[in-house]
């Protein structure tokens, strides 16, 4: 009987051990589930994150500045470069050639205007010159026609004296009509601002820059990329060789849907994580800015909404993230690379369009053109200088 009994109890006593082993783990599931919406409520309830989010950067493409032919290409991809390094060089030749062909312009019209004021001084000289011997003329005439009264001069000397005034007369007339003719050509100005040889400085500085431009140089700092140029190629002006990519300057460009959107502001912090690099890496940095349209707005077809068919597809908005200097620096990025970036949109004070992108370093800005004719204006004024003297 004892045994039989004991028999119909066990089943029970499982059932119950079960029963609290049931309740012990939905418990636990439920303080686990508690525990999680708690730390989502205080560490992420104010994130927004997507994974539709890439690294981006500059792509500052170096084209030919004239025509010529390729003789030397001195980079090539993953190459690191520094701004004003040679990179490419066209021969020269031609852009020679052209340089000598203006220099000799310019010597031509140099030495044009000072022989002109030369001969404007010649003619002036020739002017006075003549009007001394009318004044001497008119004088002699004077004294003839005071002694005529008196029968001490013939009629012979008078008509004399009075041809040579007249011819006197028409030879200074003529003297200087040469004289404003040359004065016409002089326009009232120097040598150095002459407008001829204004236009003969104007083509040497474009044939210098010509010729100067066939060293192609790298206008920023970093890496080469997209190297199209070879040694040989004939190329026109504005045909692209290669890209530079400056790597110290890169910033996230991350597609958030419009749902995500309305929280953010600029100057919210994010972090991100990169796929090369996993969970372990996370960089730092702030909102930018928004862009001011979704992707299909900006697209080379955009869509068109007003057809009966309409269906809805969820638009995203691009956010640019500034990433952290130091940290980019300590390691680097490259553009393209797919990352998860989260915002915290915690401030919402701050106006939707009040962006704060900064334009520095140097992707916004590059002096290596800025002395490039420096060396034509020293040729210029050697030109001037030797021709002046001859």
């Amino acid at each position: 009987m004892t045994s039989s009994m004991q028999k119909k109890i066990r089943p029970r006593e499982i059932l119950r051990q079960r029963r609290r082993r049931l309740q012990g783990v939905t418990l636990a599931l439920l303080l686990a589930g508690l525990v999680y919406l708690a730390y989502w409520w205080l560490v992420h309830r104010d994130w927004i994150a997507t994974d539709d989010a890439f690294v981006a950067g500059h792509l500052i493409t170096l084209k030919t500045q004239t025509d010529g032919t390729v003789v030397e290409v001195l980079t090539e991809n993953t190459l690191c470069v520094e701004k004003g390094q040679l990179l490419v060089r066209l021969d020269g030749v031609h852009a020679g050639i052209a340089l000598q062909q203006t220099q000799a312009e310019l010597a031509e019209a140099v030495r044009n205007i000072v022989s002109l004021r030369a001969k404007s001084e010649t003619l002036k000289q020739r002017v006075l010159a003549k009007q001394a011997v009318l004044e001497q003329v008119n004088h002699d005439l004077a004294r003839f026609n005071a002694a005529a009264k008196d029968g001490a001069v013939s009629d012979q000397q008078l008509q004399t004296a009075q041809d040579k005034i007249r011819e006197l007369d028409a030879a200074i007339k003529e003297i200087r009509a040469e004289q404003s003719g040359v004065d016409a050509q002089l326009l009232d100005s120097g040598v150095d601002n002459h407008p001829a040889v204004e236009k003969a400085k104007s083509r040497l500085r474009q044939a210098y820059l010509d010729y100067q431009r066939r060293n192609l140089l790298a206008p920023v700092s970093g890496c080469v990329a997209k190297r199209k140029v070879e040694v040989g190629d004939t190329l026109k002006a504005g045909a692209p060789l290669l890209a530079i990519v400056p790597l110290d300057d890169l910033w996230i460009e991350a597609n958030f849907l419009e749902s995500q959107i309305a929280g953010v502001r600029s100057g919210q912090a994010a972090e991100i994580r990169v796929a090369a690099y996993g969970d372990d890496r996370v960089y730092h940095g702030r909102v930018q800015g928004i862009n001011p349209g979704t992707g299909s707005i900006f697209a080379l077809l955009p869509t068109d909404n007003a057809t009966g068919n309409f269906i809805h597809i969820a638009e995203r908005m691009q956010v640019r993230v500034a990433l952290d200097a130091a940290e980019l620096k300590a390691n680097p990025l490259q553009p393209g690379l797919s990352t998860l970036t989260r915002i915290k949109i915690a401030n919402t004070d701050v106006s939707v369009t009040a962006p704060k992108v900064v334009l520095n370093g140097e992707a916004y800005h590059t002096d290596i053109y800025d002395r490039e004719l420096e060396g034509a204006e020293q040729l210029i004024e050697g030109i001037e200088l030797a021709n002046r003297l001859r």
